[in-house]
Order: structure tokens, then C-alpha cells, then sequence
């Protein structure tokens, strides 16, 4: 019998963060693959309305709580995966405290359930512990260029931290652990003030209004569609690999030409302007993801160019357009 098929008949997961962008289709995964899932959320950036498709599921359970208290969870328990966190600038800028402590006490929390559970721990951690990275492509092997005081050092020292002790209770307690590091994500159920570029673009394009680029535009991003990322953790989770493995697609765009996609995708009539670039805002961002293809058998298989199409008409009914 496969890890796959035992994982299948044991069936129980918990998704911290679950009502997030991320965690609601991860939660919708699970599901489709035959797993129990509780969903786990305090709303601080999640939504109701990212699960509420998910409520008439009879393998589908949302507890509300705030994972930096202790969690509980009754009967048995077969994986927790950590997904709990702001994970946008302006959300982490607003909550840098409990940014702060949902890496390290959320983290700590979980692991802890985890290590009573017997169950397989994974980490979502980020490309942000590569800081402003002074190597491209980022590898697993890159320590990263981190501000430990900076603006952004909230989020990003949070998922050193976390990371950090997600591998000492792999070491002591020998709990099977898998660590992603997630690059940029996008698709429904991004929220539309999320902060991050492609929403800021997609809504400023859509009611042309001027797209604000930071800086000279030439900092890269490379953005992955969520389906394929989704996809990626999935085949981590079932795998035996207990070390960090980079998440994301690695085709690279300057953000001064992805503002200029926006505007072609959506016949917008939007000027672009220039703004001051944020203090320790990365100037290149781009996964090297030869352990995921090598170990995973996994690479992003949506281009950026049908990813948008997708993604376009979520944001034209969420803005009502």
C-alpha cells in the first residue's frame, strides 16, 4: 500500500487559516481527494465567504479560533498544516504583533497538537525568508538578505522563526514535517485591497484608474496561478521530504511589463505612475525549483497569460463590473 492510499484511509486534517486565500483551496483539495478536513480561522484576514460554498460538507468542519491560544481538537487527528498568518504588507503593517505571533506561538501551537496527534506537520512559509535576496533564482540553499528591524521584518522573521522550530521538532521529536516556501501566489479569492500587485493592478485597471509601479518598475516578481501551487503542497504533503522546498513559478517578469499586461488584458484606459519604492522591498523575486521537479515530479503547468484570463473575471464580479 502506497503513503498515498494509507493517508487516504486515515483521512483527518486540520487547516489553520482555512478560510484564507490560500487555506480555502487548499481545503477544497482535501476534500476532493476524500479527507476530512477542519478548517481553522479567527477572520483577522480570512473570510466566511471563501468557505461558505464548503459548510454543506459533511467531511467539511470550521471551528473559529485564534491558533496563538492553545488548539484543541477531539479524536484523531492525521495532519495539521499551518497556514494561519497575514501574509500581505498591508495586513502585516497593520497586525505586526499578532504577525509576530502567529509565527511563533501559532507555529508552536501547532506543532504541539501535531506531536500529541502523532500526525504530519506542514509549514507554510514563504519566499520572504529570502528577504531582499542578493542571488537569483532563490534556492533552498540561499539563507537570505533579512532586515531583522525593517518594515517587513514582522512577517519575515515570523517564518524564520516558524521554520526554525518546525526543523528542531523534527530533530527532537522526530514529527514528519514538510516546510513550503510559497512565492507569489494569485487567483479568486484574492482579496481586491490586498496590497500586493496584481490586485492593486487588476482593480486600478478595471476602473482606470492610474496603476501605481514602486520605484522604476524594474524589480521582478514571478507569479504562480493557485491551482498549481495547491497542486505542489498537495505532493509535498504526501511525500517524505522533511526539509524546505520552494513552491512557485519561476518564469520572471518585471513589474513595470506586468503593469503593462494588466493594461492590455483589460483594454484598460489607466495611465501607469511612479511612486517611491518601500524601504526593503525586494528587487528581484524568482523560486529555482529543480527539488520540486526533481523530487516532486511537480512544475506550474497555467502561463501567466491564461492564469490572468481566470483570474480577470473574479475580479470584475468582485468590483462589480
Amino acid at each position: 500500500m502506497s503513503k498515498q492510499d494509507k493517508c487516504r484511509d486515515s483521512k483527518k486534517v486540520l487547516v489553520t487559516g482555512g478560510a484564507g486565500f490560500l487555506g480555502s483551496h487548499l481545503c477544497e483539495k482535501l476534500l476532493r481527494e476524500g479527507y476530512d478536513v477542519i478548517c481553522m480561522d479567527n477572520f483577522l484576514t480570512g473570510r466566511m465567504k471563501n468557505i461558505e460554498h464548503l459548510l454543506g460538507n459533511p467531511n467539511f468542519t470550521f471551528k473559529k479560533h485564534d491558533v496563538t491560544t492553545y488548539i484543541e481538537v477531539r479524536g484523531s487527528l492525521d495532519y495539521v498544516m499551518h497556514f494561519a498568518s497575514p501574509a500581505s504588507p498591508i495586513d502585516y503593517h497593520k497586525h505586526p504583533i499578532h504577525t509576530l505571533k502567529v509565527g511563533a506561538l501559532g507555529t508552536y501551537n501547532s506543532l504541539g497538537l501535531a506531536k500529541d496527534k502523532k500526525a504530519t506537520f506542514l509549514l507554510a512559509s514563504t519566499s520572504e525568508v529570502y528577504g531582499d535576496p542578493e542571488v537569483n533564482p532563490q534556492s533552498e540553499e540561499y539563507w537570505g538578505h533579512v532586515n531583522p528591524v525593517g518594515p517587513r521584518s514582522v512577517y519575515d522573521e515570523a517564518k524564520r522563526y516558524a521554520e526554525a522550530i518546525t526543523t528542531a521538532y523534527h530533530n527532537v521529536h522526530k514529527i514528519d514535517v514538510k516546510i513550503v516556501r510559497i512565492f507569489n501566489t494569485y487567483g479568486p479569492r484574492m482579496r481586491i485591497k490586498d496590497g500586493r500587485a496584481l490586485p492593486a493592478f487588476m482593480c486600478q485597471a478595471l476602473k482606470n484608474e492610474p496603476l501605481t509601479v514602486f520605484g522604476d518598475g524594474s524589480q521582478t516578481r514571478s507569479f504562480c496561478y493557485v491551482d498549481d501551487l495547491i497542486d505542489g503542497i498537495y505532493k509535498l504533503l504526501m511525500s517524505d521530504i522533511n526539509y524546505p522546498v520552494n513552491i512557485g513559478n519561476p518564469n520572471e517578469i518585471s513589474i513595470l511589463d506586468f503593469a503593462k499586461e494588466i493594461l492590455s488584458l483589460t483594454k484598460s484606459k489607466s495611465e501607469i505612475v511612479f511612486k517611491e519604492l518601500p524601504v526593503n522591498d525586494p528587487k528581484v523575486r524568482r523560486p529555482d525549483i529543480s527539488k520540486a521537479r526533481k523530487l516532486l515530479n511537480w512544475e506550474p503547468k497555467v502561463t501567466r497569460e491564461e492564469g490572468l484570463k481566470k483570474v480577470l473575471e473574479y475580479f470584475r464580479k468582485e468590483l462589480g463590473i
